[in-house]
């Protein structure tokens, strides 16, 4: 295991550098509602039932451990239903504030998106959980992406990183024999790709959180790398995105878009789209969050092809940092009428098992381990890096849920080119002003 996820002692300031949430980065695709709810039990007692909104990688982990919960807690059943990202965001956020949200519903670590924990707790919509023993494990260092005014609101199994899932058949073919290190080698690799007549990078822009997840894989890199206070000093007044790596960071975007390393038409790219392309071996790789590398394993022949690596966002290999970030989670509505049961179910979500449980299923690292609990080896590169060369993802410091949508936005905007980066950089830092 990482000396980083089992020193609980960590720092504010190490935390910062460290870990963190990634408000949009882990859902994709609508699903549908499980028919499992009954009005009573094989008793004929009522049941209480618990209804739950969730994104949809949390698919896989919330059906296996609600169905677990039910077995041995029959009384209870629950109902979960899934929706893309940006519907989360805008629906489920109405519902909150207008009193009807449902028991247990999805929550982003940290702050910076209508979702998070910090928004919503401000609000007065979120239960409190400090009172459940697994809060007492969380790392001191992680405690911010679960925390406001020292009270936990939100659990979430673990943390996921950005970086390059690839196709490793794609890459032998093309004579590529090890991932790169650097950012030359990277385009490198890319013109090798392209020259064997696939797509080196699939892009599936169309999908507003995709947009920003190279940045985010650049930014480590380019900003933090070289000023680890950024985030202290953006808030403080002293820096921005224009005056900063941050544009660095998209003119790379551009380059390599220039270079025709990306798919054709990404702004009319889906998630789903960049998925299978990556999949079948019609593209070498796709920046992407690992919670979602389960999405790619689906929709390949054969799960074991699948990879990732350090995106490598500098030209001296000693100066590439990673964004990794606590994976998105889930609360209970302070305000409904099954507050205490969905508070229940939350508890057995934070033993031990249950958190081996969900982090296995999104290839995610476990927020705490025994000797059970294991880590998927397509992140096992990243591990070195969390030690002292990663930080969390860039929304989770941003004083509002104004930033990140703009940046979607003008993300969009550069790849039409209906926009220059200078532009991008003050909307965001308008945005940010907020």
């Amino acid at each position: 295991m990482t000396d980083l996820l089992r020193d609980a002692r960590l720092s504010r300031g190490q935390f910062l550098r460290m870990m963190g949430g990634l408000a949009a980065a882990a859902a994709a695709t609508a699903c549908s509602t499980r028919p499992e709810t009954t009005a009573t039990t094989g008793g004929g007692q009522a049941a209480t039932e618990l209804k739950f909104i969730g994104v949809a990688d949390q698919k896989t982990p919330m059906d296996q451990l609600a169905a677990a919960y039910q077995t041995s807690k029959p009384s209870v059943r629950i109902t979960a239903s899934y929706a893309p990202t940006d519907q989360v965001q805008t629906s489920l956020r109405t519902q909150l504030g207008a009193g009807n949200a449902p028991d247990l519903h999805v929550v982003y670590p940290g702050n910076g998106s209508a979702m998070s924990m910090t928004q919503i707790a401000k609000a007065g919509l979120l239960a409190d959980l400090s009172a459940q023993a697994w809060t007492q494990t969380i790392p001191a260092g992680f405690k911010p992406a679960f925390q406001l005014d020292g009270k936990t609101y939100i659990f979430s199994a673990g943390s996921s990183v950005i970086g390059a899932v690839y196709n490793k058949k794609v890459f032998e073919k093309a004579g590529i024999e090890a991932p790169p290190t650097t950012w030359s080698e990277f385009l490198a690799v890319c013109d090798k790709l392209k020259k064997a007549g696939v797509a080196p990078i699939a892009l599936g822009a169309q999908t507003p959180w995709v947009t920003q997840l190279i940045t985010y894989a650049l930014v480590p890199s380019t900003v933090y790398a070289k000023d680890p206070a950024f985030d202290d000093k953006q808030l403080a007044g002293q820096a921005s995105f224009a005056d900063s790596g941050w544009r660095d960071a998209m003119e790379m975007y551009l380059e390599l878009q220039k270079r025709g390393f990306f798919n054709d038409n990404p702004n009319g790219t889906t998630f789903e789209q960049q998925t299978s392309m990556v999949a079948t071996g019609k593209a070498g790789m796709a920046i992407q969050v690992s919670a979602v590398l389960p999405d790619f394993r689906k929709a390949a022949s054969s799960p074991d092809d699948l990879s990732m690596f350090p995106v490598p966002g500098a030209d001296d290999a000693n100066s590439v940092w990673i964004p990794a970030g606590v994976v998105v989670g889930l609360g209970a509505s302070a305000k409904g009428k099954n507050a205490e049961e969905a508070k229940a179910f939350i508890d057995y979500l934070g033993k031990q098992e249950s958190i081996n449980a969900w982090a296995k299923a999104i290839a995610a690292i476990p927020l705490t381990q025994d000797a059970s609990s294991t880590i998927d080896p397509a992140v096992e590169s990243f591990l070195p890096f969390t030690k002292d060369r990663a930080v969390p993802f860039m929304d989770q410091r941003w004083p509002n849920a104004e930033v990140q949508p703009v940046h979607f936005a003008v993300i969009q905007e550069l790849l039409a080119g209906k926009s220059t980066i200078d532009e991008a950089l003050k909307k965001m830092d308008e945005a940010y002003k907020k």
